[in-house]
């Protein structure tokens, strides 16, 4: 299992973190085929502990990930979903995916490229947060992280404020959009599209001494 070792030795994230940097830690893990179950047959679902335990300062990009999903209501009773990747440092969207079908095509699409543009080295202390929701528990998403060296954590069952990066994102960004103006699942998308920009490159952040996410990535805050 991902950071085995550091498990026993470290009570939470941050630590992990400066443990691994000081020491020089690397948890050398066999490769296997992306296609080859990795969990024994009637696993088909299982979650992971909270090791992030609402520790959301971090001190560097691409050290802590939060993913979630959420529904997206538009035009007249229509609805679709979003899937998104929070950077807690730049507090960036990193990537997200938007369907019509709350499927665990949507956690997974364009999720093997996204990570693998990241270095081994980024991977090997990048934690990525969810809550237990049936797509971050599946299979196929526990056996990619585990596979590209990224560790998982998972909030507790019903405790929203666990995943409190990603959610406030979501909070935000739905009260600033008129969806109901959305008539086509295109045009939905054209909306969140140029959101996710503005978000990303021209909305600065208190919490960011007023730099936007994009600034923030490559400098020290």
């Amino acid at each position: 299992m991902i950071l085995e070792r550091e498990h026993d030795l470290i009570v939470n994230l941050k630590k992990i973190i400066r443990i691994k940097k000081k020491l020089g830690l690397e948890t050398v893990i066999r490769r296997r085929s992306k296609y080859r179950p990795l969990r024994v047959v009637g696993d088909e679902h299982n979650s992971v502990p909270n090791y992030l335990d609402q520790n959301f300062t971090v001190d560097g990009k691409d050290q802590i990930y939060s993913t979630d999903i959420t529904y997206l209501n538009y035009g007249t009773g229509k609805r679709a979903y979003l899937s998104a990747i929070k950077d807690l440092y730049t507090k960036e969207i990193l990537h997200y995916y938007v369907s019509t079908k709350p499927d665990l095509e949507l956690a997974m699409n364009g999720l093997d490229r996204f990570y693998r543009q990241l270095p081994t080295t980024v991977r090997r202390q990048l934690l990525v947060h969810s809550d237990q929701g049936s797509h971050y528990t599946s299979v196929a998403y526990r056996n990619l992280l585990e596979e590209l060296e990224v560790m998982q954590s998972m909030s507790r069952k019903g405790n929203c404020l666990d995943n409190a990066p990603i959610e406030s994102f979501f909070g935000h960004m739905k009260d600033e959009l008129d969806l109901v103006k959305c008539q086509t699942v295109d045009d939905l998308k054209n909306r969140i599209d140029k959101f996710i920009d503005y978000y990303n490159n021209q909305r600065p952040q208190w919490g960011l001494k007023r730099k936007t996410p994009a600034e923030c990535r490559g400098l020290n805050l």
